[in-house]
């Protein structure tokens, strides 16, 4: 049996509540939970509230953010790239991330590692 195709809320019938569960906010916007946590990390914007227990929040503004990113990404075809920058221009906070800084090692542990890795050298060149 073919699925039937499941459309998204228009932003105007979205329930008049503050928050909304993850599974809520995925049906309001019909893609599963995974897609919408999956987004979270793609795009910064997406920021749902957590509770003590670490369930996901979702304010009204959120879901509309997720309705305009799945039209951009699903209707307009754009990459998750795109879509970045197309919300840049409609003013959302969609800057890459910055780089992590290196991780800080003291020089003692990296002479002890260059030591082990030679000795670990030494014995598979013997074998």
């Amino acid at each position: 049996m073919p699925r039937r195709k499941v459309k998204p809320v228009d932003a105007g019938a979205i329930p008049d509540k503050p928050f909304f569960k993850i599974g809520e906010a995925a049906r309001l916007c019909a893609v599963k939970p995974f897609v919408l946590r999956y987004w979270e990390t793609e795009f910064r914007s997406i920021k749902p509230q957590k509770t003590r227990s670490r369930q996901r929040l979702y304010r009204r503004q959120d879901v509309e953010l997720v309705l305009r990113i799945r039209h951009l990404l699903y209707d307009q075809r754009f990459t998750i790239e795109g879509a970045r920058a197309r919300l840049r221009e409609l003013g959302h906070d969609e800057a890459p991330p910055p780089p992590l800084p290196p991780p800080r090692v003291d020089l003692d542990t990296l002479r002890k590692l260059k030591e082990a890795v030679t000795e670990l050298i030494g014995l598979v060149e013997e074998a």
